[in-house]
Formats: C-alpha cells, structure tokens, sequence
C-alpha cells in the first residue's frame, strides 16, 4: 500500500471500510443485473444524446432560426461541459456517494432535457445542453465506480463493464435511429427525441435508486483549487480545439491563441499543485488543513502498475481521437440535411449517403444500425475472453481494427454498394472502441485503489474527451488544406465558405480526414505493442454465486466449482 494510504488515517478507514462492504454484500442475481442495467443505461443516454441532437441540428436551425456559428455549440456545449466537470465529479462522487452523485446527475438530465424541449431560442437551447453535460458528468465516472465497487474480480465484473461499454455504440445507433425517425414522422419534430432522453434518464434514475448498493462516504476535503484549475484550464483548451478552424482568421486569431496558451498554464498548475498536496501527504510532520485537503487526482495514480496506467490513458486518447473522428466524418454529417444557400456539391461530409446516393435520413440511419448489433456481440466476446487472454491482445486488436475502419472509408469509392465499404467499416470501428474501452476500464478498476475508482473512471473519460476534440481539430485542418489546396490545382479559389469546392476536392479532403483517423489508431496500436507486454490477463476467472434472495454473494473460484 502506498504511502499515502498509510499516511491518512481517515482514508485508511474508508478504504476498509470499501473493502469490507465489497466482500459482504447481500443482493440477488436479479439486483446485481439491474445494477448492470442501469449503469449501462447511463451510457446509452449520454452517447444518444450527442447523436440525436445531431440530427436535430437542420429542424432547430430551421425552426428557431438561429446563425449556423450558434448551431454547432448545440453539440459543442454538452460534449465541453461533460469533459471538463468529469474530474471534479468523479471527486465527489468518491468522497460524498456515488449513487447520490448518479441520481443528482441523472435527474439534472430529466430536467434539463426537458428543458431544451421545450427552449425558444438558440440562446437558451445553449445554455441548457450545457448543464446537461454536466449531469452526464457526474453520471459516468460514478457508473464506473459503482460497477468496479458492486463486483470484486471476477467474470461478472468482466461482463458489468464490457456490458457499460457497449452501451456507446448501443447509444449512438439508438439515437441517430430513433432520433431520426421521430424528427420525420412526430409534431413536435427536433423536440422529440429530448423527451425521449429525459424519460429515458427518469427510468435510469429510478432503477438506480432501487437497486444501488448504500453509499460509502468519506470525511475528506474537497481540492477546491485543484478543481478551479483544471476545470477552467480544460474548458479553455477544449473550446480552442473546436473554435480554432471556424474563428475568423483560423489558429491565427488572437484570442485562439491566447486562450491556448493560459489553459496550457492553468493545466501546468493543476499538475504542479497536485504534486505539492500528494508530497504534503507524504510528510507526516505536515498536518492536514483545509488549504492541504488530499489531491483531487494523485499524479502518482499514472505510474501504476510501472506506468502502465498511463500508457492506456494515452491510448484511451488516440483510439478515441480516430473512432469518434470517423464518427463524425462518416456517421453525424452524412445525416445533415442540406442548409439554406448551399448545392449538392458544397456539402462535403454530407455527400455520400444523402447528397450522393440521395437517400432519406431514415434510409440514412440504417446504415449504421450493423452499430447496435455489433455492439452488443462485442458484449458477449469481451466478457468471454477477457479473462483468459492479456491486455495487450485486445488493445492491440482494437486499435488495429479502429484504423482498418477508417482506412476503407479513405479508400471507399462512392460507386460502390455500401456492403463494400460502408457496412464493414460499421462494424469494425466498433469491435475497435469496444475492444480498447472495455479491456481499458477492466484494467483500471483493478490498479485503482477503492478511494479512488471514480477519479479513475473520470480520468479515462477525460482523455477520451480530449482525444475526441484533438481528433477532430487535426482532421478537420487537414480536411480543409487539402481541399484548398486541390481546388488550387483545379483553378478554382474558394470562397469565405468554400461553397464552390469541386466535388473531386471535397472528396479528396474527406479521404486525407480519414487517413488521419487511421493514423491516430496507428499510433496507438504501437504504443500498445511497445509498452503493454507483461501486463497479463486483466480480467478475472472467478465467478459469483448469487443466492435466490438478497443474501451474502459468495466468490468462488471456476477451480473449485469443477
């Protein structure tokens, strides 16, 4: 046990008494399922919320008749608040309950949700998708730690958290399916699919507060300081990724780069402050004060297992940087509509399946429902095999898989039927994501010591947010160059708006995007297949043996029930 734990009496405490409550558990089969669930469930609802505003985004602008600028923050504004309050959550959650911080999370989204259906203008549509990323913020790095708490190594826990992570693609092909589909055929169109996320978060949170396990608290300090500088160092970073290609003289405006560069500073601060309070930890002659509570994420929590732990993190990173970039260059933008003043040949992204091939958005949608399904196998063969091969197979394979998605959509040719290109890319990218995401949480549940599972959970989040906004701002200036560039060649100069790039340049930047996805999945197959020999099998043989009723849960090995 680290020093640290040895050193702080009040955590040493806590940590038993995690312990304890780990290994003395009463709850049925059927109780440790809904747990499962329910988890799971927060997860779809995250992911179906980005991906059914997505598709809302033509009839909100249509409707509410707001600037296109305004529109992306509609996606921006959840995706930047759920990424930058995932540590500051995960916090709480390990330090007051996690099942208080998952029904105060999943509530807000009933409320908020509801909200945005019922908002008038962009303006205040804004605002509300920002506070609901805030309560999914709070909701899955709490799931993560309560999974990790509710099962000890076992086969179940394997199947807990393949399961949780199934539910991103789940969410995803849910909400671009069933969004699309209640935008063309309700009343009340682009509202829709909001009450359909705040009954789906109504139903989560009930089951949550049934069949949870009682909170384990603690008497620690909140780093109060921690959390102001990595909240405002992320935010400000994270905006600059997603404004930096559309501010008005690019990554050269002057308030891109200034932002940049104190966000930087406060994230260097947060690191520096961070190791002072884990050194006051250290030293037994410093007593503990309100101005030295423990760190909200110990740096020390990255060398784990000989720094391991941080060669996922940064693998959660890159992986997720190209999946969710092939996302959205393959799987958001094809399902936007054409908007006002713009042909068929100036809507780049949106080209293939509805500008090019001239489908419906319904039409649209089922070409991503081979997501759920896949989803749900990877399910199946995650938990199956997770306990019996290493780490490294399933991170090397995941990310090879991530890369082979994007590598045949940079080299799709639009003449083609979709079941060459399209439907195994589908299929792919997800056995991809799941593969990493699932093996990746596994490990980390079990290096994170129990104080500290929900910070972890938080921290694997965070660097997928990252991931996912670097992904994007590379992809995109990539896009951009190479269609300016081979518009050049063509004799063609673009406009403020590129409206007038040739259909052969578009193209050719849509591909150039897809080969840097590839190359981030590339990257991190490598650093897989460098850094994670050794590491072993990270899942667990052991099952658990659940009575009828809610009695005392019995680990026993696959040995000794043979």
């Amino acid at each position: 046990m680290s020093k640290e734990l040895t050193r702080s009496p009040i955590r040493q405490d806590f940590i038993g008494l995690e312990k304890a409550k780990q290994h003395d558990v009463q709850r049925s089969l059927w109780r440790s399922v809904f747990i499962i669930a329910t988890c799971t469930a927060a997860m779809v609802v995250n992911v179906t919320n980005t991906s059914s505003a997505s598709i809302s985004l033509p009839t909100i602008e249509k409707d509410l008749n707001i600037k296109e600028e305004q529109l992306q923050w509609l996606v921006s504004a959840y995706s930047l608040s759920s990424g930058c309050f995932l540590l500051f959550f995960g916090r709480l959650a390990d330090i007051y309950g996690r099942k208080k911080a998952f029904m105060i999370g999943t509530f807000s989204q009933v409320a908020f949700s509801l909200g945005c259906g019922f908002a008038q203008s962009g303006t205040t549509l804004v605002i509300l998708r920002a506070f609901q990323g805030m309560g999914a913020a709070a909701t899955i790095p709490s799931a993560l730690g309560i999974l990790a708490h509710a099962f000890p190594p076992s086969r179940m826990r394997s199947i807990a958290f393949a399961t949780f992570a199934a539910g991103a693609p789940v969410g995803g092909a849910f909400g671009m399916t069933i969004g699309g589909v209640l935008i063309q055929i309700t009343s009340t169109h682009w509202r829709s699919p909001f009450y359909l996320v705040a009954a789906m978060s109504a139903l989560t949170g009930i089951s949550g507060m049934i069949s949870f396990d009682a909170d384990v608290t603690s008497a620690e300090a909140v780093d109060w300081i921690g959390v102001t500088l990595v909240t405002v160092g992320l935010v400000l970073i994270l905006f600059v990724l997603g404004q930096g290609e559309v501010a008005p003289q690019g990554w050269k405006t002057p308030y891109i780069i200034t932002l940049l560069i104190v966000g930087i500073i406060m994230v260097l601060l947060f690191l520096l402050w961070e190791r002072h309070l884990e050194q006051c930890i250290d030293d037994p002659s410093r007593a503990p004060s309100a101005w030295r509570p423990p760190p909200l994420m110990s740096l020390s929590l990255w060398t784990r297992a000989k720094g391991r732990m941080a060669v996922i993190l940064v693998i959660a990173f890159l992986n997720w940087s190209g999946f969710m970039s092939w996302t959205f260059w393959v799987q958001v933008c094809p399902c936007f509509s054409t908007r006002r003043n713009e042909t068929a040949d100036s809507a780049p992204f949106k080209l293939y399946y509805q500008n090019y091939l001239l489908l419906t958005p319904i039409e649209t949608m089922l070409r991503f429902l081979p997501m759920f399904v896949v989803g749900c196998l990877c399910n199946v063969l995650v938990a199956t095999f997770v306990g019996k091969l290493p780490l490294i197979i399933f991170a090397v394979s995941g990310t090879l898989l991530t890369a082979s998605a994007a590598i045949l959509f940079a080299l799709i040719d639009p003449t083609v039927t979709y079941w060459a290109f399209g439907f195994p890319s589908a299929v792919l990218v997800v056995f991809g994501a799941d593969f990493v995401y699932s093996s990746g949480t596994i490990f980390i549940a079990k290096i994170a010591l129990p104080h500290e599972r929900s910070v972890a959970g938080a921290m694997f989040q965070t660097m997928a947010q990252l991931g996912i906004a670097v992904g994007l701002a590379v992809s995109t200036l990539v896009f951009n160059i190479v269609v300016k560039n081979e518009s050049a060649d063509l004799g063609v100069t673009l406009n403020s708006a590129s409206t007038n790039a040739p259909r052969s340049a578009q193209l050719k930047g849509y591909r150039s995007a897809q080969w840097t996805c590839a190359s981030f999945a590339l990257m991190a197959a490598l650093l897989a297949a460098l850094c994670l020999h050794g590491v072993g099998i990270v899942g667990d043989k052991k099952t658990l043996q659940h009575a009828t009723s809610d009695k005392t849960i019995v680990v026993q090995s696959e040995s000794e029930d043979n």
